[in-house]
Order: structure tokens, then C-alpha cells, then sequence
């Protein structure tokens, strides 16, 4: 068996033949032995933390995927003093980088001397394992299960006092989340033109948020569906605390189960698009199609993946650890499936920095939470949660992925029912009146 010493000799023989290339090199590294590999120049946006050489190992199996790195990390094998969002460039870095046959072959040798006998534990967090057809009501029953299913206390730490779970419409860079939330509630209700009276369906509406606003605030009659038996629970509970059960509830039930055809005046689908899947998006637009009257408008708020970045290999953190079996398509697909059910796309709003802003909010929400948010669900769950959060900022603030909110329409005859601006958007008045 080898030394620890000629473990780490040989650790630094591969990172540096790994990331030498890579500049400026503005990080640090540090292994388990306390050796260190100091940054191009002081001080370092991050320092990497070797605590085993399987974490080195695990740099050796990225190519083309950051799910190899992603589980060492949850694992605490690797670790990051510092600003992960500024390592995102880095993992992109290894999991594109193509070496020459002859660093390859340099690699293998260090990499193989770098063999332990002993093996990786477990992480503590299960990757998803989902049965079934791709996208079948089970099948996403499952997929919804295991992300929002965690713990409704854990989504309390870290989200606003209404538990949204989406991305919030900021004044300014400075404001606080609350306020954020509350405005995008607020928006959301302005763009649909609620008007008292009028029945209102949210799709996917997680813990019941714009659902108890838009009864409160603009006196429509809501029915909120979600395929999370803990998020309907808490929803239902928070309802009954505003005394509006005779104006809103919220069903655990499928899209595709709700037949009540022609039944609403307007549909809204606030972060549940993510989880449709690119093959059951005409089914989507169709079913939104027929559930609204004619002159009926549908807000979809989604994410959506720039067309021209190549999507990730399926086997990745995100599909594995958070959102199984998540579909993330370009806008252009989004609007084509949705003219072709037959709406009529009037308004298309990109509010990508504003999701960097709200994901900034929740990431540092969570990490002063850690203590509280490890005795809930525990080390490697919190991990998962604060790797997807800060990555996510990344995604963002690059523009490698997007947030649309689309407004359709039903027509009605060739009569949009309309107005000819958007002025009642805008209006300075911090709420409608009834």
C-alpha cells in the first residue's frame, strides 16, 4: 500500500496536469495532507479542498457530465472554501476540456497510482430512481415526490414568508425578498387582468401562494392542483388560516386528470413548466387550451435553455439530485407548441436577472440557516441544496438559461379581449382595487 505522502505527490501530479492550462488560475487547491497548490495570483476567489484522493478521482471521470464531481461534493469528499459560483467556469473547464493523447496517458498513470482499496459510502442523498414511462402521470408523481417532498420546514428556512418557490420581480437590486415576491404575485395577477368573480386555475401551484393573493387581493374563485401531497397540505392549512375556503383550494391532482373543459377564465403555471418534458408539451398546451373559455388568457412562467447552448448529458447533478426527469427547452419551442394548440402569444418577458437576484436571496438564506437546515434533512441534502442554488445563480447570470413569463390567449373569434397597452401593468398603485 502506498504512503499517504506518495498519494499526495501523485493527487498534485494530476490536478496540475488537469488545470494547469486553465487562466487566469485564480483558485487555490488544498489536499487532505495539508499540501497546497497556490493560485496564479492573491488572494484566491476559492480554494478546492481535497479531503480524500477519491475527490481527485472523481475530476478524472467528468468528461461530459458534472455528475462525478457533484457526488463527491455531496459526498464531502470535495469541498470549497469561497464563492462557488466562481468555480462554475472551472467545472465547465473540466467537464469540456479534451486533453492531448499524451496528458492522457500521463493522467491514467497518476490516476491509477492514486487507487485505494477502500470504497466510496454512501452519500446520504439517494439519487432519483424513477419507474415508469418517461413523463407518465406516475412517473412524474414520482419526479415531483422526491424534489418538493423534502421537508416543508427545510423550504420554510430559506424562502420568503409565502413560501414561493420562483423567481421574484425585484424594484431594484437592493430591494429585500418579501417585497420581491409579493410584487410578482402582484404582476402576475395584473398581466392575467383578474377580475372578482372570475374562476382562476393554477397549475402547479406549490405552496399555495399566488392562489391565497389572487383570492385575496382580486376575489377570484382559484383552484390550485400540485402532484406534492406536502405541498397541498401546507396550502390547504394556510388557506383555511386566511379563512378563504369558500375561495380557494388546492387538490393533489394531474394536470392531465382535471376535466373541466371550458370551465375556467384563466390559467396560470408558475414554475411547474420545468417538469412537463419536451415530448408532452403539445399535450400541455393542448389540455391549458380546452380547460380555458373562449377570450380566456394563460400566463406560463417556466425556464427555458438558451438554443444555442449544448443541453448537458443526461446522466448530471440536476437530473440526478433535484429535478428528475426536468426538461428545460428553448423559448422558440415553447411558442411554437403553444400556437399550435392554437393560442395566440401576445407578450413574451425574459426575467432572467431577476432569477439570479431571487436565487442570490435563497442561497444566502439557506447557508445562514445550515445549522437548522442540517438537523432537518441532514449534511448531504443540504449540500445538494446549496450546489444547486449557487450554480443556478451561474446559469443565470451567464445567460445560459432563462425565465419567460408568456401570455396566451384563447381567442375568441378573432377578438383577443385585450387592451391595446400594457399602462394597467404598470400602474404605480401597490395593489388593484376589487
Amino acid at each position: 500500500m502506498k504512503s499517504a505522502k506518495e498519494a499526495s505527490t501523485n493527487a498534485l501530479t494530476v490536478l496540475q496536469l488537469l488545470m494547469g492550462d486553465y487562466h487566469p488560475r485564480n483558485f487555490a487547491v488544498r489536499l487532505w495532507d495539508g499540501r497546497e497548490w497556490p493560485p496564479e495570483a492573491a488572494p484566491p476567489a476559492f480554494t478546492l479542498i481535497f479531503n480524500h484522493p477519491r475527490a481527485v478521482r472523481c475530476l478524472l471521470q467528468s468528461r461530459g457530465s458534472d455528475l462525478a464531481i457533484s457526488e463527491s461534493y455531496i459526498r464531502g469528499e470535495l469541498d470549497l472554501d469561497g464563492n462557488i459560483e466562481a468555480a462554475m467556469p472551472l467545472a465547465k473547464y473540466l467537464t469540456d476540456r479534451r486533453w492531448p493523447v499524451s496528458t492522457v496517458l500521463r493522467i491514467g498513470w497518476n490516476g491509477i497510482r492514486l487507487l485505494t482499496n477502500d470504497r466510496a459510502g454512501t452519500n446520504g442523498q439517494k439519487a432519483a430512481r424513477l419507474s415508469g414511462n418517461l413523463h407518465s402521470i406516475e412517473r412524474d408523481r414520482q419526479a415531483v415526490t422526491y424534489h418538493y417532498d423534502v421537508s416543508n420546514d427545510f423550504y420554510a428556512l430559506w424562502l420568503d414568508q409565502q413560501m414561493v418557490y420562483s423567481c421574484a420581480y425585484f424594484e431594484s437590486a437592493e430591494e429585500d425578498l418579501d417585497k420581491a415576491q409579493t410584487r410578482k404575485l402582484d404582476y402576475l395577477c395584473r398581466k392575467l387582468r383578474l377580475r372578482s368573480g372570475e374562476r382562476l386555475l393554477d397549475i402547479g401551484c406549490g405552496w399555495g401562494g399566488l392562489a391565497i393573493y389572487a383570492a385575496q387581493h382580486y376575489g377570484v374563485e382559484v383552484l390550485g392542483i400540485t402532484l406534492s401531497e406536502n405541498q397541498a397540505s401546507r396550502a390547504n392549512q394556510r388557506i383555511g388560516q386566511a379563512r378563504l375556503q369558500s375561495h380557494c383550494r388546492v387538490e393533489v391532482l394531474d394536470y392531465r386528470r382535471l376535466n373541466e373543459i371550458g370551465r375556467f377564465d384563466k390559467l396560470v403555471s408558475v414554475g411547474m413548466f420545468e417538469h412537463v418534458g419536451e415530448n408532452q408539451l403539445p399535450l400541455y398546451f393542448q389540455h391549458a387550451y380546452q380547460l380555458l373559455r373562449p377570450g380566456g388568457v394563460f400566463l406560463n412562467h417556466g425556464i427555458a435553455w438558451r438554443a444555442n447552448e449544448p443541453k448537458p448529458n443526461e446522466a448530471n447533478f440536476l437530473n440526478r439530485y433535484v429535478f428528475p426527469d426536468g426538461d428545460l427547452v428553448p423559448i422558440n419551442t415553447t411558442l411554437r407548441c403553444a400556437e399550435t394548440a392554437g393560442f395566440e402569444v401576445r407578450d413574451v418577458e425574459s426575467l432572467r436577472e431577476h432569477y439570479a437576484l431571487t436565487l442570490g436571496h435563497w442561497a444566502r438564506r439557506l447557508e445562514q440557516h445550515r445549522d437548522r437546515a442540517v438537523a432537518a434533512v441532514g449534511e448531504p441534502t443540504y449540500r445538494v441544496w446549496k450546489l444547486f442554488l449557487r450554480g443556478s445563480i451561474y446559469g443565470f447570470a451567464s445567460g445560459a438559461i432563462n425565465l419567460y413569463q408568456t401570455l396566451l390567449v384563447k381567442p375568441d373569434e378573432g377578438r383577443s379581449g385585450l387592451p391595446l397597452t400594457r399602462s394597467d401593468w404598470y400602474r404605480t398603485s401597490a395593489l388593484p382595487h376589487k
